[in-house]
């Protein structure tokens, strides 16, 4: 069987340094741990790493060190990837302001990913965005996609309970 595919959006990534969210952190750390074991099939995109070059030390450094420990592939930014995007403010789904958001969507099923796993509800892990990424994966001829929280595939593997 294939692995499956998976879209790490930044609010993922950020929560390996996250002692405020000690459970979000938890969970991430252990999603972590199976992309260091090859469980998945990773994809980021320029936006990703534009807005974790943003963070504050000593966070950053802590976040490029887990990174240099998982292989993950970069999507390509080009004007299909703007293009799509822009369904999404289009359709309603998401507003013009949360335009990276719908960025992030969008390089995860140009890049043919299963997953986009994010922390993020008011934007991405919701019925509204889910409904609206489905259906625009329907009509535009691209792979079914689910969005999900880390805990959603930690949660179950008998290797990491």
């Amino acid at each position: 069987m294939n692995r499956l595919k998976i879209y790490l959006d930044t609010s993922v990534i950020s929560h390996l340094d996250a002692p405020d969210t000690p459970e979000k952190m938890r969970d991430t750390l252990r999603l972590w741990d199976m992309l260091e074991s090859g469980w998945y099939d990773v994809v980021l995109s320029e936006t990703v790493l534009d807005e974790l070059e943003a963070c504050s030390e000593p966070k950053k450094s802590i976040i490029k060190a887990n990174l240099n420990n998982i292989k993950y592939e970069i999507a390509a930014t080009n004007d299909a990837l703007r293009s799509l995007a822009g369904k999404f403010i289009d359709f309603g789904i998401l507003k013009e302001k949360s335009f990276d958001d719908c960025r992030h969507i969008a390089a995860a099923l140009l890049s043919g990913c299963d997953i986009v796993v994010s922390w993020n509800f008011k934007h991405f892990v919701n019925a509204k965005t889910i409904r609206g990424t489905r259906s625009i994966a329907a009509t535009g001829g691209f792979r079914d996609i689910m969005i999900c929280t880390p805990t959603m595939l930690v949660e179950g593997e008998s290797d990491y309970d």
